[in-house]
């Protein structure tokens, strides 16, 4: 399929739902094991303290890995680093479910992230590469999209394995699915033609960068467990911030062969792409923390309620994700990723308004508006930021958006935290702290508004408006 055409062939589309169900298993494994960790702490004899690492270890590795991730699959082949990745996230997803003991799991799950890492840049830049450019919006929409189903779909999974055969197969099922994704990319997705395979590797720049986000994302997560006015935690920001120079210093001295070429770093559009996401991803990552936690504490209810209790926001963000790609194609940029902040602003306003006696069905309609926003925002800005770049960064590109978006979770998170904690009734403090989210929100539209997808296209506004009119005459 040639990058200009408009139609999508049979390899085409076998292509894209190898790359759905990639994308299905790195997103469900997020979520799914959150309902099982009760039952892990019962077989090991453990405490939360320590079967929180079960998740926050392997996000932790993903997070600080993914910018190499990305850089090495541009580099050799995102193929190449989607087959390496898959089977490292497979054997030890089958590993870590063998596991006798909570620390041989913990390993496991920690290598599982440098899977991931390898994976999630591999399949944003093939999946960009499958199609032409005029359809860019719709492999935004289909990565969003199927992660907001993986995210929706993984806690209910998560409960029913738990409860029926155990929480060992939430691991052992990652298998079969990883395996039916490596193998249709294999038999459809052609080998990168423009792999640099000759280019040097900058390891100066993968260790500083892993330096810094490593100490920057540890700082934030025992920041809010064990308080912020600490000697560790100065330690690790101090660190963070060092390693960031560093990092900049070599990256201005490596030229082409740097981690973050100066093309990437230059690119204003990219940048602003960034600084939106990082804005706004400490409103989606407060909703998934809190909104079960009200649940769980004020409305009793159980982990698998607490999981369905979040379908009307997660369904509604895969199924907005899926349609968005058809919305950015007719009315571009920067309207969607406006639009989807706005939306993201919206429900948390509407969110904001619970107290300890609001019921579940109050929260719903917030939560919907909430799911618009975040499948609209999310698979457009990272649109945005992998189009801004030329076509051989894509992987990094995509990359660097999703660390923007877990640092910009982490540092929200903790933000959100010290408010609900900061004050004596929990409901009330949520209901602060997404207050102060919504406000962010509004702030992160303003950045989108200015800086990001270039200027308003007249042209487009018509064509969609008069598209509307048609379709309803």
């Amino acid at each position: 399929m040639g990058k200009d055409g408009d139609k999508l062939n049979k390899s085409t589309i076998l292509g894209m739902i190898a790359m759905a169900v990639a994308v299905f298993v790195i997103a469900n494994d997020f979520t799914a094991l959150s309902v099982a960790i009760p039952a892990i702490e019962k077989d090991f004899g453990t405490n939360v303290n320590t079967t929180q690492w079960v998740i926050n270890g392997y996000a932790m590795v993903f997070g600080v890995l993914i910018v190499t991730g990305g850089r090495l699959a541009d580099m050799f082949g995102r193929r190449h680093a989607f087959f390496i990745g898959s089977a490292i996230f497979a054997t030890f997803s089958v590993l870590g479910g063998l596991a006798p003991n909570v620390w041989i799991l913990l390993a496991c799950r920690f290598v599982m992230g440098m899977g991931g890492a390898l994976m999630w840049p591999a399949v944003l830049g093939m999946t960009f590469s499958l199609l032409p450019h005029s359809k860019a919006g719709l492999a935004g929409g289909l990565v969003m999209g199927s992660a907001g189903f993986g995210n929706a779909f993984g806690p209910l999974l998560g409960g029913a394995l738990t409860d029926t055969v155990g929480w060992r197969w939430v691991f052992f099922l990652n298998l079969p699915i990883a395996l039916a994704a490596i193998l249709i990319t294999y038999l459809v997705v052609a080998p990168d033609a423009s792999a640099k395979g000759a280019e040097k590797i900058d390891y100066r720049g993968m260790g500083s960068l892993t330096v810094a986000v490593f100490a920057l994302l540890l700082g934030l997560d025992l920041g809010t467990r064990i308080g912020w006015s600490t000697g560790w935690i100065y330690g690790l920001f101090v660190l963070s911030a060092l390693a960031y120079v560093v990092f900049f210093l070599v990256e201005r001295r490596a030229g082409d062969a740097a981690l973050v070429p100066d093309d990437v770093m230059r690119n204003t559009g990219f940048a602003a792409a960034c600084l939106t996401v990082l804005a706004m991803s400490a409103i989606f990552f407060a909703a998934l923390l809190y909104l079960p936690q009200y649940m769980a504490h004020k409305l009793n209810f159980s982990a698998v309620q607490c999981g369905a209790g979040l379908l009307p926001m997660m369904g509604t963000f895969a199924i907005t994700s899926f349609i968005s790609g058809r919305l950015y194609a007719r009315l571009g940029a920067k309207v969607s990723v406006v639009s989807g902040a706005l939306f993201l602003a919206a429900g948390m306003f509407l969110l904001s308004r619970l107290h300890s006696g609001t019921p579940y069905q109050d929260l719903v309609f917030g939560m919907v508006v909430l799911g618009i926003g975040v499948g609209l925002f999310y698979s457009s800005i990272t649109t945005a930021g992998i189009t801004a770049l030329d076509p051989s960064r894509a992987s990094l590109a995509g990359a660097i958006v999703y660390m923007f978006q877990i640092a910009g979770g982490s540092i929200g998170l903790g933000a959100n935290t010290a408010i609900v904690l900061s004050n004596s009734n929990f409901a009330d403090g949520i209901s602060i702290a997404f207050f102060v989210d919504a406000l962010i929100a509004v702030c992160g539209a303003a950045i989108a508004l200015f800086f990001v997808g270039g200027t308003l296209d007249p042209a487009k506004l018509a064509s969609a408006w008069r598209y509307k009119h048609r379709a309803h005459a």
